[in-house]
């Protein structure tokens, strides 16, 4: 029988970190539970007038104080049969950080790990998973495209291209950035030795950095992971720091959006991969600390910068921008006006990420405390690092849009994609 700590009756219930979202049926408004970990496979829906009780499941309560709690907050008296049914349900949902929940966890990352590679996760969902179909898909983002430039080559630059910010949204909404951006890669993907994605964790921890020995399957091929790599690093920053929440891997898309274009545009070469899940840095923009003094960060750039010294590498950082609008938790829709007032924020944020000034992109996100909520912050920040030690003199900047997140077309995400060159090619 599980202790007081565990058990979500007598103890004091927790709910896991979860993508909480609103939904309407009729007269009835729910808010929809779903588990990014895919742990839990199906979603909670829990009624609207019950959502308060979940803020009051933070592990500090047991049942008893939920209840009175709600009562003197929320206006909700509930018996304690029903408070014990509500808890029951998240508990059998997986929804709870306690020992159920643990045990499906540890079962997941086994089957993972066992896994002889890491399957996609989208594949069939947010694009096709047959590889004919795919790779007409992603040519069809690039019919309305202009003409592309020369290479630099043509033209008498000898600089190669180093880096590139790609965007992780849905290729449906995307997927013409996506494809003038990644348009730009295909002579260098010739060359390259070693390709490092810097994805957004959508559920990591303040300043993690997860890594996975599993290489990257897409419908059109397999990105072998370096694992020699992988091992240098977890020398360095410690097992329990860089494979913590491994499962993250699973089902997260940033990194696996950006390497079905890496395969697109291969055609079966084998390029190896490094694919690095980043956490938050919102706990720096909120209390004002510098990310150059994070020691888990310096010791990750300094073997890396070490790494692209010895072998050709691109780093990718696949990271959105602004998330604005109601779905996001602002009280007013973007109009045109606040639509105009974003894209000349994000033009200044764009600039320092041309000039390759990491503390430059760093301080417009912290000045107005993150306000536009930069999905991309810690891999952005990370590549330009990088690159800036790397040599990269610029980024060009090759589109940008605004893609709705709702149907009343009052909440926007933002992207950009752009490419950085230096060196000699």
């Amino acid at each position: 029988m599980a202790n007081e700590s565990t058990s979500p009756i007598s103890g004091r219930p927790k709910l896991r970190p979860l993508d909480m979202r609103w939904v309407q049926d009729g007269d009835a408004k729910w808010l929809m539970l779903r588990d990014p970990l895919g742990i839990s496979p199906q979603p909670l829906l829990v009624p609207g007038g019950a959502a308060p009780l979940l803020a009051l499941c933070d592990g500090t309560r047991d049942l008893a104080t939920i209840r009175s709690s709600a009562e003197l907050r929320a206006g909700l008296r509930l018996t304690p049969a029903q408070l014990a049914e509500f808890v029951s349900a998240l508990d059998q949902a997986l929804l709870l950080d306690n020992e159920r929940f643990h045990q499906a966890h540890a079962k997941a990352l086994r089957t993972y790990r066992s896994a002889p590679f890491r399957s996609p996760a989208l594949a069939g969902t947010a694009y096709p998973a047959e590889p004919e179909q795919l790779a007409q898909t992603l040519v069809g983002y690039s019919k309305n495209l202009a003409p592309r430039q020369a290479s630099s080559a043509e033209h008498g630059d000898d600089r190669r291209v180093m880096g590139v910010l790609s965007p992780h949204i849905d290729y449906a909404r995307g997927g013409p950035v996506y494809a003038a951006t990644w348009a730009h890669l295909q002579d260098e993907l010739q060359q390259t030795e070693l390709v490092v994605v810097l994805g957004t964790d959508h559920v990591g921890g303040p300043g993690e950095l997860t890594l996975t020995r599993k290489s990257y399957a897409t419908p059109l091929g397999r990105a072998p992971t370096d694992t020699q790599l992988v091992d240098a690093l977890t020398d360095a920053l410690g097992p329990d720091t860089v494979f913590a929440n491994e499962l993250h891997h699973r089902n997260e898309h940033s990194v696996e959006l950006a390497t079905v274009w890496l395969h697109h545009l291969l055609r079966g070469r084998a390029v190896a991969l490094l694919p690095v899940l980043c956490g938050s840095m919102h706990h720096l923009v909120r209390n004002g600390g510098d990310p150059g003094d994070d020691q888990a960060f310096t010791s990750f750039l300094t073997l890396l910068a070490e790494t692209m010294r010895q072998r050709r590498t691109l780093i990718v950082a696949a990271g959105d921008l602004a998330h604005v609008g109601p779905v996001f938790g602002d009280a007013a829709p973007y109009g045109r006006p606040a639509r105009d007032r974003l894209a000349s924020a994000d033009r200044e944020s764009l600039a320092a990420i041309g000039r390759v000034d990491p503390e430059g992109f760093f301080s417009t996100v912290r000045r107005d405390r993150d306000a536009r909520r930069y999905c991309g912050l810690t891999p952005i920040y990370l590549m330009l690092r990088l690159l800036e030690t790397a040599g990269a003199s610029q980024g060009d900047l090759i589109a940008y849009d605004q893609c709705p997140a709702d149907d009343e077309g009052g909440s926007f995400v933002s992207i950009a994609g752009m490419v950085f060159k230096g060196g000699a090619s």
